[in-house]
């Protein structure tokens, strides 16, 4: 099967949950680029200032307030999309509700909200885009989490919509490539993001909510999804923590059931800076918006190598082979024609220094320890 994406500056790209943090932080990375975009989200006043500040940057951008539950979004997202730029090329399932409390004090109501946001409008988007695509091709990319792979205390709810999505979006890939569709299924597995998310999210507890460390900036997911949109990709996880979370679930489940308790519990995941008033707990209603990134003073990382190595794994592989044998060849022994083992080290001061041991003792051929070397 064959899967050719547009560059991104020829696309047009749906993103839900556009209002703030990482779909809003995505839509203006795709508009700087020059696509079109479709911004969809609950609150209308948000949505209106961010896509004129995109057409004075000399982007453009359309966008429609819904609630992405109804059973009707998608045709009224595809309506505008058909309206003002002749279709769409890109659809990014980002929107999503949640809520901070023990899985104790969390009414089936309120599961039920998190999965028809999160869960159900994200099945309901991506088959009808699905459909739209079919015969043309293109990208669906769907927002899933760390938290798709292992779930966390205290976001109980939001770590099992985020299980589903991934789960979903593993079997659609596959059944897609089954039968030779030409669209690309992406699933973007951010670790903790600088967003407005605590903020947003219903808080049962009793100081103000977080996102427990390490907290990358939202512009690497939406580098992640613009990437995504234009390069097909089985998926990739934003920020390095994501990985080692990952892995360790997988390979030592009960160490990191250990961890979880002790590392990323109530403390980790409370702070004393109350939200911006006006954005909390967005789970029914839109609240204030129009933020990418957290009210909250705490250090974010910036850049991930991990995700740069995803997006381009060849360049990569080659690097580290290069280094590797660069670095071996600097360092390797050789034997000279009397026996002698040379071997080189670079120094503090960034010369070179030969050491040189004796082969060893002749009947039984072995080689004594090296004197130690300084090296930098």
């Amino acid at each position: 099967m064959s899967i050719s994406l547009k560059p991104l500056a020829e696309q047009t790209i749906v993103i839900t949950g556009a209002s703030s943090g990482i779909g809003l932080a995505t839509a203006r990375r795709a508009a700087r680029a020059g696509a079109r975009v479709v911004m969809v989200a609950r609150n209308e006043m948000a949505l209106r200032e961010a896509a004129e500040a995109i057409g004075r940057a000399g982007g453009k951008a359309a966008w429609i307030a819904l609630d992405v539950a109804d059973e009707d979004a998608p045709q009224r997202i595809a309506a505008l999309a058909d309206q003002r730029f002749g279709g769409f090329d890109t659809w990014v399932n980002d929107a999503a509700v949640a809520l901070y409390a023990p899985l104790a004090e969390t009414g089936l109501e309120e599961h039920r909200r998190v999965f028809e946001v999160g869960y159900f409008a994200l099945v309901r988007a991506s088959l009808f885009a699905v459909e739209r695509l079919r015969d043309r091709g293109g990208a669906l990319i769907n927002l899933g989490s760390v938290l798709s792979e292992r779930a966390i205390s205290l976001q109980g709810s939001y770590s099992a919509m985020k299980h589903a999505v991934l789960g979903f979006t593993e079997a659609l890939r596959t059944e897609l490539e089954g039968d030779g569709v030409p669209i690309s299924v992406t699933l973007i597995k951010p670790t903790g993001i600088d967003t407005p998310y605590p903020e947003h999210a219903r808080n049962k507890l009793d100081k103000p909510a977080r996102i427990p460390p390490v907290v990358y900036d939202p512009e690497l997911v939406a580098k992640a999804i613009c990437f995504a949109a234009a390069h097909r990709k089985r998926e990739l996880t934003v920020g390095g923590g994501g990985f080692m979370i990952s892995g360790l679930g997988n390979a030592m489940p009960r160490m990191t059931d250990l961890m979880v308790e002790t590392v990323f519990g109530k403390p980790a995941q409370t702070i004393d800076t109350p939200p911006e008033p006006g954005t909390e707990d967005n789970l029914l209603e839109p609240r204030k918006d129009g933020r990418e990134r957290s009210n909250q003073d705490i250090y974010v990382r910036r850049t991930s190598l991990s995700l740069e190595a995803q997006m381009r794994p060849a360049a990569t592989a080659a690097l580290v082979g290069g280094a590797a044998a660069a670095l071996w060849l600097l360092l390797r022994p050789t034997r000279l024609g009397d026996g002698t083992l040379m071997g080189r080290a670079h120094q503090a001061d960034g010369t070179d220094s030969t050491a040189s041991w004796q082969a060893g003792i002749a009947d039984e051929g072995t080689i004594p320890e090296r004197e130690p070397v300084a090296a930098s």
